[in-house]
């Protein structure tokens, strides 16, 4: 596949960070089939350790970017709200840093 922006089109050695980097550049709001297996599989990974350690799971920045880019799916959970008010409980850091905000 290939391309300009030297993407292979597989997941192999494609990191969260920069599928969402592909992502949100995407300028005619297509995300090749590769990005969203591995945003995906991130998000999944993420849930399953948030929803296993649901009182205490503290994300670290680049898994709250990837769940920031997800929250749609999260919104009115109990246990995304209280995960998202630990990480910013926990961050310590340039809050511009982090895609979103604090809010």
């Amino acid at each position: 596949m290939g391309g300009a922006s030297g993407n292979t089109g597989t997941t192999s050695q494609l990191t969260p960070a920069k599928a969402l980097e592909i992502a949100k550049n995407s300028e005619d709001g297509s995300i090749p089939p590769y990005v969203t297996a591995v945003l995906e599989r991130a998000i999944d990974e993420l849930w399953r350790r948030i929803q296993a350690q649901s009182t205490t799971y503290v994300m670290n920045k680049e898994e709250f970017i990837v769940f920031n880019y997800f929250r749609g799916r999260f919104t009115n959970l109990p246990a995304a709200q209280q995960a998202v008010a630990r990480f910013w409980n926990n961050f310590q850091g340039d809050t511009s840093d982090v895609d979103g905000g604090h809010t």
